[in-house]
């Protein structure tokens, strides 16, 4: 039974307003989102943009319906090329081994694969069919190799950017060199097909050797699996001009149907308040941060902040100006340390303190799943949808500490609903759904790295108090426990056994 998942808001780009989702096939979704240009590994834009349409799918899905969700790849493209001048490397083994790395880095962030995920270059013959369409309805031309959309034949231009045509029409000439210029029929037409010579890097078509524009391949590719006219289309908000704008024209104009219902973008990432770029010094790859979170710290900072607002990251700096912190991911860390260590207690209450019993499961839990749709129908409210989860984590440590009281008791229907709830946490937004050992573990041994300590050490001292206890040598026990302390490291004692943490 179809939730009422067509009670979901989204800002649409196109109209500017916050729009209903009405597919063209009731029960199914088609989607669209522009994936990377892959030259470089992937950077933190590209894994907000991946993480925002992740967690858009998966509440989708968790609604009951459909979804066809189609991700491209762009391995055909100019930076390609001179990246692959510079390293001496094949354009396409380069862009191949970036795609992978993608793939691996998206995947650790917790994001689910596309049901498709076409590449430009297996696509070459849709995109000359498609630019061959554009020529024979007039929309297009062919000019000393290369072919043109010619914008002046779509009245309708500039209406997703809210841009004023005569205004992109005139500022277009300050964007194109004498050569392209001369091709062009006028300045603001933007290239389909480039021509190349037969040294250089393309494939043959009617109007010779040459590569697609940018532009074209997402038309071609997203009408390929998702049909003429499909539901929603995503992206980061750099795309909104001149890329959707184009792929609508030239849509439109070889169709003559609406292209997309929906048209939804995720703003910049910030870090220390100006966008992220090479330029500033402020790039960093989802690799490098890898190193020093755990990479569902990332996932979570990135639910932080509303999709649609810039996601401003600070960095602490030493003396020398080395990079030695980023507080947002080190929050964020905190926090998932905590759902873990929630559901880790969850799964330790001993099945004695269970009882079966009418008692009702506290709201925070019975509710979740609800509350959580609501808030990601919202608009993808993703503050909020923390805020519910918060509420629901600290019920279920509630639930724990009741357990653990002295002759404490918790109902079945209660500890029931904390499960369900984690399991829907983890299927929607894709939080705390891994092995809570391992990966308390993994936090807690990267913390202790970045302290100046040595986990092996500290386990080892860990050991020798719990094997001291256990002989009654309570003095040489209270003396570790007193050296892990000055260490920085608590110990706790519980039925399992000793472990320890750093506060």
């Amino acid at each position: 039974m179809l939730r009422a998942a067509m009670a979901l808001r989204l800002h649409d780009t196109l109209t500017d307003e916050l729009q209903p989702l009405r597919t063209l096939e009731p029960g199914r979704v088609r989607i669209y989102v522009c994936g990377p240009t892959v030259y470089d590994y992937a950077h933190l834009g590209h894994a907000r943009s991946a993480i925002v349409y992740d967690v858009l799918v998966r509440h989708l899905r968790a609604s009951g319906l459909r979804v066809d969700f189609v991700r491209n790849v762009t391995d055909v493209d100019d930076k390609i090329l001179a990246r692959s001048a510079e390293r001496g490397e094949p354009p396409m083994a380069l862009a191949e081994r970036f795609m992978a790395a993608y793939r691996q880095d998206m995947r650790a962030l917790g994001c689910l694969d596309p049901d498709v995920e076409p590449r430009v270059s297996e696509h070459i013959e849709d995109i000359v069919a498609l630019v061959q369409r554009l020529i024979d309805t007039g929309h297009a031309y062919a000019s000393e190799g290369d072919v043109y959309f010619s914008v002046e034949s779509f009245p309708d231009y500039g209406k997703l950017s809210h841009r004023r045509r005569e205004d992109l029409l005139a500022g277009a000439s300050g964007r194109t060199d004498e050569a392209e210029r001369r091709r062009k029929r006028h300045p603001a037409d933007f290239a389909l097909w480039k021509g190349a010579t037969e040294e250089q890097w393309g494939w043959d078509s009617p109007w010779g050797r040459g590569r697609p524009g940018w532009h074209i391949e997402c038309s071609a590719m997203s009408m390929r699996y998702l049909g003429e006219s499909f539901d929603l289309h995503g992206g980061g908000l750099d795309l909104v001009f001149p890329h959707h704008e184009n792929e609508i024209a030239q849509s439109e104009a070889a169709t003559g149907k609406p292209f997309v219902r929906l048209w939804v973008h995720n703003g910049f990432v910030e870090v220390d308040r100006q966008k992220m770029s090479k330029s500033l010094g402020n790039f960093f790859t989802v690799r490098e941060l890898f190193d020093r979170f755990e990479p569902e710290a990332i996932r979570y900072a990135m639910l932080t902040t509303h999709y649609r607002a810039p996601l401003a990251l600070d960095w602490t700096v030493d003396e020398e100006g080395r990079v030695t912190g980023f507080p947002q991911l080190e929050e964020a860390e905190r926090r998932v340390e905590y759902l873990y260590a929630t559901r880790q207690r969850l799964a330790g209450i001993p099945p004695k303190r269970i009882v079966e019993g009418d008692e009702a499961p506290p709201p925070e839990l019975a509710d979740y799943a609800r509350r959580l749709a609501e808030a990601l129908d919202a608009d993808l409210a993703f503050p909020e949808a923390l805020a519910v989860t918060a509420e629901m984590a600290r019920a279920v440590n509630e639930l724990c500490d009741r357990a653990r009281g002295r002759k404490g008791k918790v109902g079945r229907r209660s500890v029931e609903a904390a499960e369900q709830a984690f399991a829907r946490l983890g299927e929607v937004l894709g939080l705390a759904a891994a092995e809570p050992g391992p990966m308390l573990e993994r936090i807690r041994d990267r913390r202790a790295r970045a302290a100046g300590l040595d986990p092996a050490e500290v386990e080892g001292l860990v050991r020798a108090r719990a094997e001291a206890r256990a002989r009654r040598e309570f003095a040489e026990a209270d003396r570790l426990r007193e050296q892990l302390a000055a260490m920085g490291v608590e110990v706790l004692d519980g039925p399992e056994g000793s472990r320890w943490r750093l506060p």
